[in-house]
């Protein structure tokens, strides 16, 4: 009985010591999580002012042939850029964005049967590849709780010289991002986006009261659009990136508090079975005093 109790209370010690670490985790990204959506709301006058500069130009201007619009007539290969965590304890946060890349690869292969160059950031997905042997045409990782510029200016400058090579000497006529969207603290959505060639749609704009303001583009539309659209590839992964470390970190949150509420109702389970024990071995020896007096009564008894 008493072997029970001490690995009952060795249990209890050992749930208590993963409670303290999961409970710490759960306030460091409660903390975190507050700055990251911050970021991502800073970034989005930019994101906007950028987006509507590019589609002032595509839609003022007649005749638009930039390779970075120009819709591809056959593609041979496509590149999918995946943005996982460098850390663990998310929950199913790379789980679920390797899945949807992994569906969004078999879709391009099996359908299209386009080859597809996989481009990866972060350390999660960097591994799942490699423990697969699946080639990576392009790594990044060490920024995935707080992206900066200088991160998504490298990636897209990676991604803009597949883009602008021909397939034979290994370019790309397409590129695909696969992201995590934070839509709020208890709902993080993976999200597949292609960035290249872009989408060009056409909508009924509203009519404005009042004179339409002139556009004029000097030196040339073309001209603007070669120095635009590389910003505005840019900051699309860089805002994915901030997505990202928001939906990282809230996913982190509520598994470590998961975790934690889980390791509570461990402790009350053991703490339970231990009072048991516990009462059970006082019974034991409370029975054996007792035996022990009746027998040392009766050979009293027996003497006299």
């Amino acid at each position: 009985m008493g072997a029970q109790l001490r690995a009952v209370r060795q249990r209890i010690r050992a749930i208590q010591s993963t409670a303290k670490i999961t409970r710490a985790q759960e306030l460091i990204a409660s903390s975190r999580i507050i700055q990251a959506q911050q970021r991502v709301r800073a970034s989005a006058p930019y994101a906007a002012e950028l987006t509507r500069a590019v589609e002032a130009v595509v839609s003022r201007s007649s005749q638009i042939d930039h390779p970075l619009v120009r819709e591809p007539a056959s593609a041979d290969r496509v590149a999918v850029l995946i943005l996982t965590s460098d850390r663990g304890f998310a929950g199913g946060y790379n789980a679920n964005v390797l899945r949807e890349a992994q569906r969004l690869r078999a879709l391009l292969e099996e359908e299209r049967r386009v080859a597809v160059q996989t481009y990866v950031s972060g350390t999660k997905g960097i591994t799942w590849h490699r423990f697969r042997d699946r080639e990576l045409a392009g790594e990044w990782r060490g920024y995935s709780e707080r992206p900066a510029p200088a991160n998504a200016a490298e990636i897209a400058r990676a991604l803009l010289d597949a883009f602008e090579r021909p397939t034979a000497e290994g370019g790309v006529d397409e590129i695909h991002l696969v992201y995590t969207e934070f839509v709020s603290m208890l709902t993080q959505r993976p999200t597949v986006r292609r960035i290249l060639p872009l989408e060009v749609q056409e909508v009924e704009e509203e009519r404005h009261e009042g004179p339409i303001p002139p556009y004029e583009f000097e030196p040339s539309p073309q001209a603007v659009l070669d120095a635009l659209l590389p910003w505005y590839v840019e900051n699309r992964i860089y805002h994915a990136l901030l997505e990202s470390a928001a939906a990282e970190i809230a996913a982190r949150r509520r598994a470590m508090k998961s975790a934690t509420d889980n390791a509570n109702e461990l402790l009350e389970q053991f703490t339970r079975e231990a009072n048991k024990a516990r009462q059970a071995e006082i019974t034991q020896e409370i029975s054996e005093i007792v035996g022990g007096a009746n027998a040392l009564a009766e050979t009293i008894a027996g003497s006299e």
